[in-house]
């Protein structure tokens, strides 16, 4: 994670990177508003975090800048001022997290973390893999050793299920409402009947149930 930290306090930036680099991240500074803007339209970082009141141009100013121009990089806004208009204005200008003065580190680097991982792309599951059996989520289609299984719709989904909760407890209750989207147990076989035709079908081509 590369940390672009705007800070005009020498004291808490010294502090605030040390502590990014022991954790293995890299940092760089900017004492005042109007080189960290510089930085942060010049160079690429993962995240950004900045000192609301700023030598230059204050750190609102720096993140609705950004945003004007269509940078997305999460930003995450450092501030003693604590009301909730403060708070409401550091949003409302396009931070991604606010957060007040004294801190502890492990919460902020927690919070960094958490902005990183929302901003990153999600990858669209197409398929699930157990061995060499796959299921297609697209096309809806089973292979096994690149032969075609033929599923009726409810075992499809039953099979889409157990690969999905690979190596973990499935219960009769979580089968009933993810399944069968029964909020109660009507109290018959359906599951047992599914799953033995789902054993048999797999042994027909030679997977084991």
């Amino acid at each position: 994670m590369h940390v672009l930290l705007i800070e005009d306090d020498d004291d808490a930036a010294a502090y605030l990177s040390k502590a990014l680099i022991e954790s293995g991240y890299s940092a760089d500074h900017a004492g005042n508003g109007d080189d960290g803007l510089h930085m942060a339209l010049t160079a690429k970082y993962d995240v950004l975090v900045v000192d609301r009141m700023l030598p230059g141009c204050d750190g609102l100013f720096i993140i609705s800048m950004l945003r004007a121009g269509g940078d997305s990089m999460p930003a995450l806004v450092l501030s003693a001022l604590g009301e909730i208009d403060d708070r409401v204005a550091g949003l409302k200008a396009g931070g991604d997290d606010y957060m007040v003065k004294p801190f502890a580190f492990s919460e902020l680097l927690a919070r960094l973390e958490a902005l990183v991982r929302r901003a990153q792309p999600q990858v669209e599951l197409t398929r699930l893999d157990v061995a060499d059996l796959v299921l297609d989520l697209k096309t809806h289609q089973v292979t096994r050793a690149g032969r075609r299984i033929h599923l009726q719709p409810r075992e499809y989904c039953l099979l889409e299920f157990f690969m999905r909760h690979l190596g973990q407890v499935v219960t009769r209750t979580m089968l009933l409402k993810q399944v069968w989207d029964y909020r109660f147990d009507p109290q018959t076989n359906v599951i047992d009947v599914h799953i033995s035709r789902l054993r048999n079908t797999g042994r027909s081509y030679g997977v084991d149930g």
